[in-house]
């Protein structure tokens, strides 16, 4: 028998990831801009040890936007495969965190943050790449009828 370390130690790793769906009264999405990376996505980051991914979306949102929304019902699970810069494939799960009118009481983090901003999908298309574009439409798509999608960005199995 092998023993209990032996075995998780050579199972395949994943991290996991959790993001805020917040939109403004026009339906535009929230948006932030990281300075460690080039292009956009949402407020959340990853889960930490031990923490349920939607108590690490609630603590990303307190971070980096000094808000504490309600985390509502869970709209996407997407699996994204391992990237050039991330060793580990990904498993990010987009919380509904409801409307917020004009960005009031947005404070964002400086250290990680340079920009917010509300954006349609079609303006989300030029600061997205593809994958999460993907999540961006989806989401609105299962906030809009009340559903919960699964998206993946893996080989498909047979």
């Amino acid at each position: 028998m092998i023993p209990a370390d032996e075995f998780y130690a050579g199972l395949y790793r994943v991290i996991a990831a959790s993001g805020a769906f917040i939109t403004d009264p026009a339906d535009r999405v929230l948006l932030v801009k990281p300075n460690y990376r080039d292009h956009w996505g949402w407020p959340g980051g990853h889960v930490d040890d031990g923490e349920a991914p939607e108590a690490g979306c609630a603590r990303e949102v307190k971070e980096e936007l000094g808000l504490e929304l309600p985390v509502g019902r869970l709209l996407t699970v997407h699996w994204v495969p391992e990237l050039t810069d991330r060793p580990y494939a990904l498993v990010h799960f987009m919380f509904d965190c409801g409307t917020l009118p004009d960005g009031d009481g947005i404070v964002l983090q400086e250290d990680e943050l340079d920009a917010y901003g509300f954006f349609t999908a079609e303006q989300a298309a030029e600061l997205l790449p593809p994958h999460l574009l993907e999540r961006f439409t989806a989401s609105q798509r299962a906030r809009a009828d009340s559903v919960c999608t699964y998206l993946s960005c893996g080989p498909q199995s047979s």
